[in-house]
């Protein structure tokens, strides 16, 4: 057995985990829940958990303005953002925007969740579990209610910033 180069191995940080996870591209989704006033931000933890049931899973922060709502919402709308949709992605992402504001085109959907337009495909989810996972907490939902669009490009997160897919 060979011994491993030296590939600038680092102890495991919250810096390594960033800067390795800039490499992974992921697609961009904003999550959505109804509370007294609704609420959103800009998430690129969203996976497929299983078929059978129809599951999903997503990470959003213990600390962030969202998560109360999130903590006690039994519903939540998922959105798939389309390449052109970097302002809605960041508008998402920054802290006290006003999300729901008179830019952001937008409507109440099944289960009175906020549904966003323009998204590349949008799903409705039952809350079924919230698991802590050290700062975050990873929420599981069960597809209620959902709709493709007829095409679009997804936007992209890699490096840093939102892009979109090359081909």
């Amino acid at each position: 057995m060979t011994a491993s180069p030296d590939l600038g191995t680092r102890t495991g940080t919250p810096a390594l985990l960033r800067s390795v996870f800039r490499h992974h591209a992921a697609g961009v989704a904003v999550i959505t829940a109804a509370g007294e006033r609704p609420v959103g931000f800009t998430a690129t933890s969203l996976s497929s958990v299983a078929a059978e049931p129809p599951l999903v899973s997503f990470g959003v922060g213990a600390s962030a303005s969202s998560w109360p709502v999130i903590a006690e919402a039994e519903h939540v709308g998922i959105h798939i953002l389309a390449e052109h949709q970097h302002e809605l992605a960041a508008t998402f992402a920054r802290s006290g925007a006003d999300r729901f504001g008179p830019s952001t085109d937008w409507s109440t959907g099944p289960e009175g969740v906020p549904l966003l337009g323009g998204v590349v495909a949008w799903l409705v989810c039952r809350v079924v579990a919230r698991i802590p996972a050290g700062d975050h907490r990873i929420v599981i939902g069960q597809v209620v209610a959902g709709a493709p669009s007829e095409g679009g490009r997804p936007l992209v997160y890699h490096q840093g910033r939102f892009t979109a897919l090359r081909d």
